[in-house]
Order: structure tokens, then C-alpha cells, then sequence
């Protein structure tokens, strides 16, 4: 273990317990202790300090040094607790939750706890430095910062305030923060941080808004409806500096009549800023009747759009209608519903598959559906072998497995099912795509030609098939996804207008042609614009420098032409302003239990207000939280954590299904690629036709 000491770097060991220092070469008698003090330059024994000993030595010695000591120190107490201890009594050793300010408490068990508190401090963690004021900051900021962090862990998880003044809630925080620390009180919460929290949001939204002069925005109306009489609404407003909660009104009265639901929205476009708002995008789950009309004529530069991610989603539900499609998933769920439904087969199920999942849930029943699917093609071979090891077989489950083991043996279903994560994989890419606040309009119109090609090229052998898939997409296309923002986007996009491969059918030129009038809204915008999109088809001036060619598919569109369009000013603003937007209203998971609370008729006004200011509070801590606290960067968009255990994929039910569009069906899942017949590694390839070319 000696030999193992760091410093023995720094000197030869010689006879005894003698060494000599490889700086100064002095020869040393105790060894590598003695050294220690020698190198470090710290007085000590009657050690002389080395004179020729490197600073980088030095202060390498001193931590070492510094370690040790404070090691001996933590033993001691640690020693000194436990005797101490083991004489109190029981009731004695209680911590008292009187104290309501951070300070020693007065009486005699409160002064007995914090010495124990003062024992115990090297065993707790590093919050405590931080609470206790150390460092430069002061202990009233200290203590400012600890509020501060409980109440944005109140808000963003939704947490009742009645929790801040319970009993194991104050312990714990007296157990992190020392004996007398006490958080925020429930009336602290709601009263001071809720209102400054609020105040913050609305300051650094203030900063995102001076964006919207050059990028433009999107209005994001996301909406809930329990088919009855009851309907809300979600607004939020989307650009390239991030997404924030707007808020959420209550829009049942307003569907009696178009003009009603035509006011709402105008009054949220006014709250932005009419000359700031590019596009408008809804769901369809409320019957939004002509009003994106009434407003494209009322705001003539503003687009209302479909979200691409609803439509996605509802040609997935189509393609899980096909009858063969259908069947497939059933059988599939009765392996799930009997691993799930047996907590020994489903412990066993995951330590045969270290630990993974089996169901993969995703933010729609249909995303659910095809990537569980795709888990259960991947690991096909593991379930079998495990279904078919002694183990199990020897287990009073074996004989309740035999349907499954018989599903798992049908080479038959199993290339069915091959056939249907072959052919859902493009849809879920793009739906990985526009999903999270990704800026993906000029990417939306290729996507979808290269969903249709890799149909055409799976199925190249089975005509039928084939068209029974692409009439599912090319019907949602054109009747709900396409959009002539999404045609002018695609043709500004530097990666597509550059590409040999590409040409644009003539459709494309005048939808761009239409939403390029629409918003270089002045005839002096509109001056020159033909000899600015003569440079650019034609790349030149700054449009073909080496940095911007190099650049075209490797940056996003938006940004790409703030860089390197400025030889084309008016077509510059317009291409930042279409380039630079979102397709779809799924941004971030919303929990509408939290809206719902706030639009109960049995809450007063004042309660009222102060359900919307959390909610409202709550919504942009999650947007404006950093990825790493909200999911992983390399994780799947469509993909959520956990499973949902009232799932038809774990649960035999046969009750109805749940489909609202953003129902939470929790999950995880390995976004690796499937390989899978004419696909080598990946169903996309380079030579890819674009645009029926």
C-alpha cells in the first residue's frame, strides 16, 4: 500500500527507511512522511524545505497533505458521534422542528440536536457549503439561493403548497441545510416566489421578443375538449430563441359562433404583435370552421398552418387500421399484456434483456404502437431464448406462455411485422423531425417526398400494398399537411435549391412566388427582388463563398441566411422570417390537469388568477429548463419515460381507448435504425429521389 503513495514519484528509496529527493537530492531519514513536508515547503520536524522543489510538486504534496488531515479529522468525529450516541436516550436524540428562523434553537434539546448536527457535518453532502453562506457569497444570499431552488422544484413539478409546511418535508431540509434551515412557507410560495418567479419569465420573454423583428414567430394553439361542451386552449409562441407559454383561455362560449373564435385569436395576434407573427398553427382536435381565413384576410403577411406532427400522427393511426397491420399489433400485445401482467416473468424478462424495456411508449397511442412494435422485432431472439431456457420452462409460468411462445414461433407474423416497421420508420423520423420546438419547416416538404419514395421502393414488387399505404399519406398531404409556407421554405433551403438532384415542379415556384408577395408586404421590399433571386438560384456574391456552400447542410436554413444573405436584403428578411419557424404545436409534454384546476367554475376569481400565474409559471420553467434537466440530447422526441401501465400494450382491457392527441403514454426506446430488407443500414440513402425527380 506504501508503494502506492503518489509522492513516491519525487524520490529513489534507498536502505532502511531512508529516501532521497529527486529535486534537491537530499538524502531523508522517515521516509515518505518526512518527504512529504520536505517538498511541500511546510515547517515541520525539524524538515528542511526543498529549494529546488517545481510548484506544480508543491501544491500537488500540499492537497495530499491536506487530505490526509482532513480524513483523520472526519474518523475522529465520526468516532466522537457514535460514542456520544450510544449513551443518549432515544428521545433525546429527536431533532426538534420548532425552530422558524435559520439559527442555534434555545432550549436544551434544541442545542443538543445541533451538536449532533455539528457531528454529523462531514457526512452530509455538498449542498451544505452552499447553504451555509460559503464561498463569497453571504449567508442571507445563501439562503435567498435555497429558497429560490425549492420554489422553482414546487412549480415545475406541480407540488401542492401544503407540502412546504409538513412535518418529513421541514426535516429533510433541516437534514440538508443544517438544524434551524427552514424553506419557504406554503403562503411564501405562493404569495412572494410565485409573483417573482412570474415577473422573471415575463423579463426574459421580453428578450426573446426583440428576436422577432428579424426571425418572426409562430403562434402555437394547442388544444383540449372533452367532446362535450368543454374546450381549451394552449397558447404559446414559438421562434428560433425558444418556446414560452402564452396562456390558456377557455373557449367553449366562443364556438357558438365562427365570430366569437375569430376574436380570440385576434386578440392573442395583437397581444404578439401582428407585423411579428408569420404563422398560425392549431391541432385538430376542436373544429376551427373558416376563421384561418377570416384571418389570413383580416392579417394579410399571416399563414395559418396545420401541425405536422398531428397529421404524422394521423397517418400512423390510418396505417394501424389496416387490417393485416391491425392483427399484427394485436397478436404482438398478447405477448406484452402476459409479461407485464406477471411481476416474476416481467423481473426475469428484464434481467434476460439487461435491464431494457420490452414496450417502448411514445406521445400517441399510434407512436406507441409501431415503435413497440419495432422493440419487439429487436429483440425477438432474446425472447425467445428466454421462453425457452430451463429456467423458465421449469417455472409454473411456462405453461400459461404457450401463446406467446406460439406468436414468437410464427415466422409469418414476424416478416409482417418487419414489413410494418419498414414502412412506419419514415413517419416516425419525421415526426422526430418537427417535434420539440425544432425550427423544421424548410425541411417538412422533403421529408414527406422521401416518405412517399421509400414506400414506393419497400414495395416495389407488391402493387397493392404499395398503394394502400401511399393513398394513407397523399390524401393527408394534400387535404391537411401541405402548406404553401411549407413550399416556400423548401425552395429558400439551402440544401435543397443547391442540390443537382432537385427540381422543383412548378406547383412549388408559385406557392414561394404567392407567400413571397404576402410578406414583402411594400413595394419598396419588392424593388429588386428579382435580380436578389436571380443571385441566389444562381449563388452568387456572397451566396457562393466556399464558408456558405460549406455551410449549406450543415446549418439550419434560418441561420444560413442571416450569415450569408446579405447581397439580397428584402429576399434575406424574407427567408430568415419563413425559414426560421416551427411546424408543429407539440413543443414540450403539457399536463392539463394544472389548466383544468384553474377553469373549474367552483373556483373563485382569486383562486382563479392564481392557478393561471402557476400554470403559467410552471409551463416556461419546463420550456426554459437546460435539455440535460429534461431529457437527454441524444434521446428520442417522440419517445417518453417510464411505462404507462394502463396501456393496451400491458393492460387486458376491453374497455375503450384512450387517443387524445397529446395523451401521455410513457416510455423509452433505442432509436437506433432497423435494417430491414432492401434497406443496407439506413431507409434513407444519398441517391434518394426529391420532388418526383
Amino acid at each position: 500500500m506504501r508503494e502506492r503513495d503518489p509522492c513516491w514519484e519525487y524520490c529513489d528509496k534507498l536502505d532502511g527507511n531512508k529516501v532521497r529527493c529527486r529535486f534537491c537530492h537530499k538524502v531523508l531519514n522517515g521516509g515518505i512522511s518526512r518527504l512529504k513536508f520536505h517538498l511541500s515547503q511546510i515547517p515541520s520536524k525539524g524538515v528542511n524545505p526543498c529549494t529546488k522543489v517545481k510548484e506544480d510538486a508543491i501544491e500537488k504534496v500540499k492537497s495530499i497533505i491536506s487530505a490526509k488531515e482532513e480524513y483523520k479529522e472526519f474518523q475522529l468525529l465520526k468516532r466522537q458521534r457514535v460514542a456520544e450516541l450510544s449513551v443518549l436516550p432515544k428521545r433525546a436524540r429527536e431533532v426538534p422542528f420548532q425552530s422558524t428562523s435559520l439559527g442555534l434553537p434555545n432550549s436544551p434539546a434544541g442545542t443538543l440536536a445541533a451538536e449532533q448536527s455539528h457531528l454529523l457535518a462531514p457526512e452530509v453532502s455538498t449542498p451544505v457549503p452552499k447553504l451555509s453562506g460559503a464561498g463569497n457569497k453571504s449567508r442571507a444570499a445563501s439562503e435567498l439561493e435555497a429558497e429560490r431552488c425549492i420554489a422553482e422544484f414546487f412549480f415545475e413539478n406541480k407540488l401542492d403548497y401544503s407540502i412546504a409546511d409538513s412535518v418529513s418535508y421541514q426535516h429533510m431540509l433541516e437534514v440538508l441545510g443544517g438544524v434551524g434551515f427552514r424553506g419557504p412557507s406554503a403562503e411564501v410560495l405562493k404569495d412572494k416566489w410565485l409573483h417573482k418567479l412570474r415577473s422573471e419569465i415575463l423579463q426574459k420573454t421580453k428578450e426573446i421578443e426583440k428576436d422577432w423583428v428579424t426571425t418572426g414567430c409562430t403562434i402555437l394553439a394547442d388544444s383540449w375538449t372533452d367532446n362535450k361542451l368543454k374546450a381549451l386552449i394552449n397558447f404559446s409562441v414559438s421562434s428560433p430563441l425558444g418556446t414560452f407559454f402564452l396562456k390558456t383561455v377557455d373557449a367553449s362560449a366562443h364556438f357558438k359562433t365562427h365570430r366569437g373564435l375569430y376574436d380570440l385569436f385576434d386578440e392573442v395576434i395583437r397581444e404578439v404583435g401582428p407585423e411579428n407573427v408569420v404563422q398560425i398553427i392549431a391541432d385538430r382536435n376542436i373544429n376551427y370552421g373558416s376563421i384561418d381565413k377570416l384571418i389570413m384576410q383580416n392579417y394579410n403577411s399571416i399563414f395559418w398552418s396545420p401541425c405536422a406532427s398531428f397529421c404524422i400522427n394521423s397517418m400512423l393511426d390510418d396505417f394501424s387500421k389496416i387490417d393485416w397491420v391491425n392483427q399484427c399489433i394485436c397478436q404482438a400485445q398478447t405477448i406484452t399484456r402476459f409479461i407485464y401482467n406477471n411481476k416474476w416473468v416481467l423481473d426475469f424478462m428484464r434481467k434476460s434483456m439487461a435491464g431494457q424495456e420490452l414496450v417502448c411508449s411514445g406521445i400517441t397511442k399510434s407512436v406507441s404502437d409501431f415503435l413497440t412494435l419495432k422493440s419487439l422485432l429487436r429483440h425477438r431472439s432474446k425472447l425467445k431464448q428466454m421462453f425457452h431456457c430451463a429456467e423458465f420452462s421449469s417455472s409454473s409460468y411456462a405453461s400459461r406462455s404457450i401463446p406467446s411462445v406460439d406468436i414468437l414461433n410464427d415466422d409469418e407474423l414476424w416478416r409482417a411485422v418487419e414489413e410494418i416497421a419498414a414502412v412506419s420508420e419514415p413517419l416516425l423520423r419525421v415526426m422526430r423531425d418537427v417535434s420539440g420546438g425544432k425550427a423544421a419547416i424548410g425541411y417538412i416538404y422533403e421529408s414527406m417526398t422521401k416518405v412517399t419514395d421509400s414506400i414506393r421502393t419497400y414495395y416495389i414488387m407488391d402493387e397493392g400494398k404499395c398503394k394502400s399505404f401511399l393513398d394513407i399519406v397523399e390524401q393527408k398531404w394534400q387535404s391537411e399537411l401541405h402548406s404553401p409556407l411549407h413550399s416556400a421554405a423548401a425552395f429558400l433551403n439551402p440544401s435543397i435549391q443547391y442540390n443537382p438532384e432537385v427540381k422543383f415542379f412548378s406547383s412549388i415556384k408559385e406557392e414561394f412566388y404567392h407567400v413571397l408577395d404576402k410578406v414583402l408586404t411594400t413595394p419598396d421590399l419588392r424593388q429588386d427582388i428579382t435580380a436578389q433571386l436571380h443571385a441566389f438560384r444562381k449563388a452568387q456574391g456572397m451566396f457562393g463563398s466556399n464558408i456558405a456552400k460549406e455551410a449549406r447542410n450543415n446549418t439550419s436554413p434560418g441561420m444560413w441566411w442571416e450569415q450569408y444573405g446579405d447581397s439580397a436584403p428584402s429576399l434575406q428578411r424574407a427567408a430568415v422570417r419563413i425559414t426560421s419557424q416551427v411546424c408543429s404545436t407539440l413543443t414540450f409534454q403539457r399536463d392539463w390537469d394544472i389548466i383544468l384546476q384553474n377553469h373549474s367554475e367552483k373556483r373563485n376569481k382569486l383562486d382563479k388568477e392564481a392557478l393561471a400565474d402557476q400554470a403559467y409559471v410552471h409551463y416556461n420553467l419546463t420550456l426554459h429548463s437546460e435539455p440535460k434537466t429534461r431529457k437527454k440530447l441524444d434521446g428520442d422526441p417522440i419517445a417518453l419515460d417510464g411505462i404507462d401501465m394502463t396501456s393496451p400494450w400491458v393492460e387486458d382491457s376491453d374497455g375503450p381507448i384512450l387517443t387524445q392527441w397529446l395523451d401521455r403514454f410513457p416510455s423509452a426506446l433505442d432509436s437506433g435504425d432497423l435494417n430491414t430488407r432492401q434497406f443496407g443500414g439506413s431507409i434513407f440513402g444519398p441517391g434518394d429521389n426529391l420532388f418526383g425527380l
